[in-house]
C-alpha cells in the first residue's frame, strides 16, 4: 500500500467542498426562497407564489412534510447504500466508483429544484418538489455516505484522522461560505439574464456546475485500492446496521449529534432570515457576513488541530456546543444594524471550527476499534449511521423551523385589510417574533447537546485502539 499523504488528504478534501455546496445552497436558500415575505429587490419568498404556503396538516407546512416523509426515505436508503459500500468489490475499490456515478445526478437534481416546480399549476408544483427533495436526499445518500466512509480509511492513524476531519471542515465550509454568495452572483448577471428570478437559477447553476467538478476530483485523482486494503464484508444492511447502534459508545455521540444537527440546521436555514428580518440587513450583505463567520473559523483551524490531540476532542466539542448556544442566545435578542452582523459571525466562527473538525474524527475512533474487535471494516455504515442522526437532526429542524416561521406570514395576512393593504411597520415586531422564537429553541438545543456529549468515553475508546494496535500513549 502507498502512503497516505497530506496531498491524498487534501485531493480527497475537495470532493467535500463539492457536496458541501449542493447542501448549502438548499438548506440556506431553499425555505428563504420559496415560503415568507417578499419584497421587490429581496431573495426571501421570491418564488413563494409557486407552492402552497399554508400549513397543510394541522401545524405542518409543505417543507415540513417533505423533510418529515424525506427523513423516513433516509432510514431506508442510508443503511442500504452503507451496505452497499461496505460490501462492495468494484475494480476501483469500494467508495470511489460510487463518487464518479452520482456526482453529475446530485448537482442536476439541486438546479431542477429552482426550476422546475414553477409551473401554472401550484398542485403540480408541489408535487414536482416533493420528487425532486426526495431525488436529492437519495443522491446525497449515494454520494457522501462511501465518501464520508473513506475519512475513516484515509485517516490510518490518528495524526492523518485529524489532518483529515481539519481539511475537510475547511472545505466543507469554503463551500457552504460560496453558497450564501447566491444572491450577489445573481445580481451581477440580473442584466443578462433579465429577470431576478432567471438571474437567480442562473447562479445556482453555475454553483453546481463548479459543484460537480470538486466532488470528482477525488472521484478522478484517488486510486482506492492503491492506498486501502479493503475487503468486502459480508455482514448484511439490518444485521450491520444493529450492530452499529448496539455500539454504546457510538450511541452516547449519535444522541448528542442528532441535538447539534437539530441546533445548526435552525441557525442555517434562518441565517439569512435572521440577517434579513431581524437585523434589517439586505440580502446583497449576508454573503459578507458569511465570509468574516468563515474566515474568523479558518483562522481557528490550526489552534483546534493543535489542542485536539492534547486536551482531547471530547472536552473541545463541548466547549463548541456551548459556543453554539451563545450565538444563538445573541441571535434571539439581536437589534437592528450590520453590527449584529458582525458580532454573531465572529462568535459562530469559534464553535463552527471546533464542531466542523471534531466529530467527523470521533466517528472515525469508533469505528477503527469496532473493526479492530471484530474484523470487519464496517466504516460506511458507522457513517451513514451518523448521516442518519444528521439527516434526523435537519428533518425535525426543518418540520419546526417552518412551522413556527408561517406564523410571521399569518400575522401580515390577518392585518391585511380588503384592498390587500397593510402596514409593515407598525407589526414589524410581531413578525420578527417566530424568528426569534426558533434561535431560543436552538440555544436550549445546545444546551441539552453539550450535557449529553459528557457521556460519550473518549478516553476508554483510545485506550483500547492502543492496546489493541500494540501502541504507546
Amino acid at each position: 500500500m502507498k502512503k497516505i499523504t497530506n496531498k491524498v488528504l487534501w485531493i480527497f478534501a475537495v470532493g467535500q467542498f463539492g457536496w458541501s455546496l449542493l447542501s448549502g445552497i438548499i438548506s440556506t436558500w431553499l425555505v428563504h426562497m420559496y415560503t415568507g415575505l417578499h419584497t421587490p429587490g429581496d431573495t426571501n419568498g421570491i418564488f413563494g407564489d409557486f407552492i402552497t404556503q399554508s400549513p397543510l396538516l394541522f401545524s405542518l407546512t409543505l417543507f415540513g412534510i417533505i423533510t418529515a416523509v424525506g427523513r423516513v426515505f433516509d432510514a431506508v436508503t442510508d443503511p442500504l447504500v452503507a451496505s452497499w459500500s461496505d460490501r462492495a468489490n468494484f475494480k476501483g475499490g469500494r467508495r470511489i466508483p460510487f463518487l464518479r456515478a452520482f456526482s453529475i445526478p446530485f448537482a442536476l437534481v439541486t438546479v431542477a429544484i429552482f426550476v422546475l416546480p414553477q409551473t401554472a399549476s401550484i398542485a403540480a408544483n408541489n408535487a414536482i418538489i416533493f420528487v425532486l427533495l426526495m431525488l436529492f436526499y437519495l443522491f446525497m445518500t449515494l454520494y457522501c455516505t462511501p465518501y464520508n466512509a473513506l475519512i475513516a480509511e484515509l485517516g490510518d492513524t490518528q495524526k492523518n484522522r485529524i489532518n483529515v476531519s481539519t481539511y475537510i471542515s475547511f472545505t466543507y465550509i469554503a463551500g457552504f461560505s460560496l453558497a450564501t454568495f447566491i444572491p450577489s452572483l445573481a445580481g451581477m448577471l440580473e442584466g443578462f439574464a433579465g429577470s431576478q428570478e432567471n438571474s437567480i437559477r442562473i447562479a445556482i447553476g453555475i454553483m453546481c456546475l463548479l459543484a460537480t467538478i470538486a466532488m470528482m476530483i477525488p472521484a478522478i485523482f484517488i486510486k482506492e485500492r492503491d492506498y486501502i486494503d479493503s475487503k468486502p464484508v459480508k455482514t448484511h444492511a439490518f444485521s450491520s446496521l444493529v450492530q452499529t447502534y448496539k455500539n454504546k459508545q457510538f450511541r452516547r455521540f449519535v444522541y448528542a449529534d442528532v441535538i447539534y444537527f437539530f441546533a445548526v440546521t435552525l441557525f442555517q436555514t434562518g441565517l439569512a432570515d435572521f440577517e434579513t428580518r431581524l437585523m434589517l440587513i439586505p440580502s446583497t450583505n449576508t454573503f459578507l457576513l458569511t465570509v468574516l463567520m468563515t474566515v474568523v473559523s479558518l483562522a481557528l483551524y490550526p489552534v483546534i488541530n493543535r489542542l485536539a490531540p492534547v486536551l482531547g476532542k471530547k472536552r473541545l466539542i463541548v466547549v463548541g456546543f456551548f459556543a453554539y448556544s451563545a450565538v444563538f442566545f445573541l441571535t434571539a435578542i439581536c437589534g437592528t444594524g450590520m453590527i449584529w452582523g458582525v458580532i454573531v459571525a465572529v462568535t459562530a466562527g469559534i464553535p463552527m471550527a471546533i464542531l466542523g473538525i471534531l466529530p467527523q474524527a470521533c466517528v472515525a475512533d469508533v469505528s477503527e476499534l469496532n473493526t479492530l474487535e471484530t474484523g470487519e471494516d464496517r466504516s460506511g455504515m458507522f457513517f451513514a449511521a451518523r448521516t442518519f442522526a444528521m439527516k434526523m437532526g435537519q428533518a425535525i429542524s426543518m418540520v419546526i423551523y417552518t412551522s413556527i416561521t408561517a406564523a410571521a406570514v399569518a400575522i401580515v395576512t390577518s392585518h391585511t385589510d380588503s384592498a390587500g393593504n397593510v402596514d409593515l411597520q407598525a407589526i414589524w415586531s410581531q413578525i420578527q417574533m417566530p424568528y426569534r422564537t426558533t434561535a431560543i429553541v436552538a440555544t436550549v438545543a445546545c444546551l441539552l447537546g453539550a450535557v449529553l456529549f459528557l457521556l460519550y468515553n473518549e478516553t476508554d475508546i483510545l485506550a483500547k485502539i492502543r492496546s489493541l494496535k500494540g501502541e504507546e500513549k
